[in-house]
């Protein structure tokens, strides 16, 4: 009533209670026992040309009167609409604050998810793992944890579907989007009612097992294999509070925008079209965005999206990040040193990036790069070589020029190869023993629900441009079916429907480029095992027998043998306040980490220490007569690391080095025949030399009756293949399918194939 008399002593005539239009000068009846929604009408105007400035006083009259909303009643169809004043709902009322930068920023407290504190992820458990087969049904046991539903969880999940809109008999890869985002999310706040009466809330799979993760010890040691990083069930991975996620631009939110491919993205921004108030109101900021994805496209990341966290890049690609920042600064007499940016990169991509590079050099600047890949040589202004072999057989110059004009008389292998004097030969094609492995409904990330054959005793290549689903196929779904069917051991899998043929495997390896140690103490010879044997060889030399060596007394990690002052590392480190750390040679065993008494304990010559540091390949002829020792080394040298130190620390080697170290370890084992190899782009760091060693010993262990299927760039590891499959036809959403499977001679007339086309090039050649 207060409310009503003062409008009517404003003047107004007419009112709204609940959308029922009354008189303010007549009683009303309102029942006070019920909350009702009172609108005073302030005007009611045509809506004509000559009836701005009146629409514009009422509507300030309105705004004024109610504290900033106004609510505009068409008088035909009677539709509303509301304006506000408020960053508010005008439905619910919620406020929101101004939209700021920081609102949309994860490394912000204002912009990150409260939970997750903008990483995104949580301990839990994927969804391979607790629904490890989802062509069965919720009623079938889907849910691995649950098994078959029965008694009153089926009463409990009956309630969720009916409000979930799905069958529980529907196998869960057949869900949508929305059913399944219920089953692992949950409802919310939302109470439901069970058949026997039973009122409960449902959280959801990943919410429910991230809090047993969380709050109980015991199941997370239970589950320890099990547990790993799964999407915050909060923002869902967005990293985003509620309001950054939410806000739009053109239909398009934030989180929208990070998950699609750079190219997607620079297409879009491109395709925006602003005038006016909006122009006016993006400035700068849309034309440096366009910039910017520009050069990020240019320089071969077109595939990844811009919400691809930086510890999963390869060195390469996280190198050319850094080369599309200093392309768009424009800046002019430069010098640029680039360690193999090429690494990671299909040919098609690899001239945009050479066309970058080239850009560069035009604006004024130089560019100095270490490379082993042919065509960035080829297209080099001068090249340096060094050589003529690795390691101690290096560190000379042994051809300078351009490319074509190289000297061959130093013993430039470079140059030979360039010339064409020296080629990897393509061998004869292997039959394989008719068997394969067949993987059926793949569809992990961009995977295109696709059925691929992998032949059994071949050595495989997996192609295509970058970004096509490659690594998905072969680490995620194949390797991960079968570490878990084969090897037994759980590995969370990449989505598909079955993996066939496992009977014909008996074991399967993957030689990825991880680290082999994480320590200073660590190195190749203790990770191949041969260091055990060399030990445990000299404890048995009469110096040591007399002396009452044993083999711990060798190990620079144990204390009857090793520098006490260094403690067997050969080094101190000296702290430096406010630097890094200085690591100095030991001063009293001169680097050579025993003490006096283990190194005059010698054989041939050479103490133990002498061993650590001599190259792999001399090291064969020290042990020339013991057998174990020379076939463990002789597979390191065949692997084309016999430059290599003995000693040299795991922590100093690359991926490439790595990755050789963990070949040769598996060739000094016993071989059953039936074994698979994985490797991811084995010739990174390799020059045509090394990789023709590394050739060869690939085909030794197809020779064996093994396979082995590699994911790879490199041409010519690729026209030496048995069979390839090649992924695309491009990367990101428009890859995952299989553009060309075959002998390298017959992918190489498939014209949708880039791969095929480059691989065509060479082999006429």
């Amino acid at each position: 009533d207060t409310l009503i008399s003062r409008a009517r002593r404003t003047g107004y005539l007419r009112g709204r209670i609940d959308g029922e239009v009354f008189e303010l000068a007549k009683p009303v009846e309102i029942d006070y026992r019920q909350s009702h929604r009172l609108d005073i009408i302030v005007d009611r105007v045509m809506g004509r040309a000559d009836s701005r400035k009146r629409i514009a006083e009422s509507v300030e009259k309105a705004l004024d009167l109610s504290g900033g909303l106004v609510i505009v009643v068409d008088a035909d169809t009677e539709e509303e609409t509301r304006f506000s004043q408020h960053l508010s709902c005008p439905s619910c009322g919620k406020s929101f604050d101004a939209l700021t930068p920081q609102r949309l920023s994860f490394n912000s407290y204002e912009g990150w998810c409260p939970t997750c504190e903008g990483l995104g992820t949580q301990r839990g458990m994927g969804q391979n793992t607790l629904i490890p087969d989802a062509t069965k049904s919720l009623l079938d046991g889907a849910v691995a944890p649950w098994g078959a539903l029965e008694g009153p969880l089926l009463q409990l999940m009956s309630a969720v579907s009916r409000e979930a809109g799905f069958e529980l008999r529907t196998p869960v890869s057949e869900l949508s989007d929305a059913a399944l985002e219920v089953l692992l999310y949950g409802l919310g706040n939302q109470w439901l009612q069970g058949e026997g009466g039973q009122r409960f809330k449902y959280r959801g799979l990943f919410p429910t097992v991230e809090s047993l993760v969380r709050l109980s010890p015991r199941f997370r040691r239970a589950m320890g294999e099990f547990v790993q990083d799964v999407p915050c069930p909060s923002c869902r991975g967005t990293r985003l509070s509620d309001v950054g996620s939410a806000a739009q631009l053109l239909g398009k939110t934030l989180p929208d925008l990070a998950d699609e491919p750079i190219r997607e993205v620079r297409q879009w921004f491109e395709s925006i079209l602003l005038e006016g108030r909006e122009l006016e109101a993006a400035g700068d900021i849309l034309k440096e965005i366009q910039t910017r994805l520009k050069f990020l496209d240019e320089v071969g990341l077109g595939y990844i999206s811009l919400s691809r966290r930086a510890p999963t890049l390869s060195g390469g690609e996280a190198q050319r990040i850094r080369l599309a920042s200093q392309i768009g600064s424009g800046l002019t007499g430069v010098l640029y040193v680039l360690d193999e940016p090429t690494i990671g990169l299909h040919q098609r991509d690899n001239r945009r990036l050479l066309t970058a590079l080239k850009q560069l050099r035009d604006l004024g600047n130089t560019l100095v790069v270490v490379e082993h890949d042919r065509d960035t040589l080829e297209a080099a202004d001068h090249v340096v070589d060094f050589g003529p072999g690795a390691g101690t057989e290096g560190g000379q110059l042994v051809a300078t020029g351009r490319p074509r004009k190289l000297p061959v008389r130093k013993g430039s292998l470079t140059a030979r190869y360039l010339k064409g004097e020296l080629e990897i030969d393509v061998p004869k094609r292997r039959d394989g023993n008719g068997s394969q492995i067949e993987v059926v409904g793949a569809r992990h990330n961009n995977l295109k629900n696709i059925a691929v054959s992998f032949p059994l005793g071949k050595l495989v290549c997996v192609t295509g441009v970058s970004g096509s689903g490659k690594s998905s196929l072969v680490n995620d779904v194949l390797y991960g079916a079968l570490a878990t069917n084969v090897n037994r051991v759980h590995w969370a899998w990449g989505e598909h429907d079955e993996v066939r043929g496992l009977k014909h495997v008996d074991k399967v390896i993957r030689i990825d480029q991880t680290p082999i140690g994480f320590s200073p103490r660590s190195n190749p010879c203790t990770y191949v095992k041969v260091f055990d044997h060399i030990r445990k060889f000299y404890s048995q030399l009469p110096e040591a027998q007399v002396r009452g060596f044993k083999p711990g007394h060798f190990s620079f990690n144990n204390r009857r043998g090793r520098c006490d002052a260094c403690d067997g590392i050969g080094l101190k480190c000296i702290e430096m306040h406010f630097l890094p750390d200085v690591w100095v040679t030991c001063d009293v065993c001169d680097g050579k980490r025993y003490i006096r008494d283990i190194l005059n304990v010698k054989y041939r010559g050479y103490s133990i220490a002498d061993v650590l540091d001599a190259t792999i390949q001399d090291a064969v002829g020290i042990f020339d007569t013991f057998r174990a020792v020379k076939r463990t080394l002789q597979t390191l040298v065949d692997v084309g690391l016999g430059y290599m130190k003995m000693g040299q620390a795991s922590t100093t080697l690359s991926g490439g080095e790595a990755q050789r170290v963990k070949l040769a370890r598996e060739l000094a084992r016993p071989s059953t025949g039936r074994t698979i190899y994985l490797l991811d782009e084995p010739t990174t760091g390799l020059h045509f030399a090394d990789i023709q060693k590394l050739l060869e010993v690939l085909n030794r262990l197809v020779d064996g009756g093994n396979t082995v299927v590699i994911i790879e760039h490199n041409l010519d590891v690729i026209k030496t293949a048995d069979w390839v499959i090649d992924l695309g036809p491009e990367g990101g959403d428009d890859g995952g399918q299989i553009v060309a499977e075959g002998p390298p001679e017959q992918v190489a007339t498939v014209e949708s194939s880039h791969t095929g086309r480059f691989l065509k090039e060479i082999l006429v050649a």
